[in-house]
């Protein structure tokens, strides 16, 4: 079974970086897509950034687009995510999962294998 384990998380002010690892501890991801998500309080969890097996494709939502870069090292077995221009709205818990395919997906449905996740609190 896979076992994601987000970190990096943390408290920032606007304007600044974080960058997010997850690691998978079973090496079982490498071949599936991968993505992150997040929930804010109150809010239902929504998709921010996916990337395929072999990191050709991405795909990002319009909210952090130009701001938040995904990446992985399949050698490493680890997913990333760099936040850049962080802002108060993108406060939430952040989750790494693993798509059930090869492909990038933004549907948390075909999403099987999920972290724990790591919170990221942005002060204006």
């Amino acid at each position: 079974q896979v076992q994601l384990v987000e970190s990096g998380g943390g408290l920032v002010q606007a304007g600044d970086s974080l960058t997010l690892s997850c690691v998978d501890s079973r090496r079982t991801s490498s071949n599936n897509g991968m993505g992150w998500f997040r929930q804010a309080p109150g809010k239902e969890r929504e998709f921010v950034a996916t990337i395929s097996r072999t990191g050709d494709n991405k795909i990002y939502a319009d909210s952090v687009k130009g701001r938040f870069t995904i990446s992985r090292d399949n050698v490493k077995n680890t997913l990333y995510l760099r936040m850049d221009n962080l802002k108060p709205e993108d406060t939430a818990v952040y989750y790494c999962a693993t798509n059930l395919y090869s492909t990038a997906a933004t549907s948390s449905r075909t999403y099987r294998y999920w972290g724990r996740g790591t919170q990221v609190t942005v002060s204006s």
